[in-house]
């Protein structure tokens, strides 16, 4: 929730050699019940919502340094909200990414579709692009735990995935560099780490989040 932390941290990706700043896009109205309500995810959510004018002025702000902006989305009301601010590229993260519904709705109003595939099996994933474009996703190869231990990593998951579609990618959950590295030799199209100034910073993700100098 602290622009002027968001702004310092969209800088030092673009001087750190990034090419997107990505955020995520959602609204704790539409936050089911679930151990989140007891366990402070959920305070902690409702403190990193972006309305429109945060969008909107983070759009501007990576505009500003010369960095790409783009966004995770959760529901169709997301991605409806974020094509007000963009619509070049947009994530489906991995709890989404058996969601059909939305899939074909974001295929429907952005150009590229990066979607995460932790968390489906084999045939959700083939199902859950049946009806796209091949020119029009990327399928991001996924190990959904935080942090991801190098032993379960399963690279070479990478090359299932091209039998699906050419365009594939890597978003990395492990700590450091070395899994994103090797990721380049299967030929992956993106990577996508999560990134801080700061490992002390509140907010469980940063804790095994990667600092500049390491990307």
């Amino acid at each position: 929730g602290n622009m002027k932390l968001a702004k310092e941290m969209i800088s030092s990706a673009k001087e750190s050699g990034a090419d997107f700043a990505k955020f995520q896009t959602f609204d704790i109205k539409r936050l089911k019940s679930g151990p989140w309500d007891t366990d402070g995810r959920r305070e902690i959510y409702e403190k990193a919502q972006l309305n429109l004018d945060k969008h909107i002025e983070l759009k501007e702000y990576c505009d500003k340094v010369g960095i790409g902006f783009m966004s995770s989305v959760f529901s169709i009301g997301d991605a409806d909200l974020l094509k007000q601010v963009v619509t070049d590229y947009v994530k489906i993260p991995s709890m989404e990414s058996r969601n059909v519904d939305l899939i074909n709705h974001c295929s429907e109003n952005f150009n590229k579709l990066l979607i995460s595939t932790g968390t489906s099996t084999w045939k959700e994933i083939k199902k859950s692009v049946k009806s796209l474009n091949h020119n029009r996703y990327s399928l991001l190869h996924c190990v959904s735990s935080y942090p991801c231990n190098f032993d379960v990593v399963n690279l070479p998951r990478i090359h299932d995935l091209k039998v699906i579609n050419k365009s594939v990618g890597y978003s990395d959950h492990t700590q450091g560099v070395e899994a994103s590295i090797i990721s380049l030799g299967y030929g992956v199209d993106y990577i996508e780490k999560h990134f801080t100034i700061d490992n002390d910073l509140p907010g469980r993700d940063n804790k095994f989040a990667i600092l500049p100098d390491e990307l």
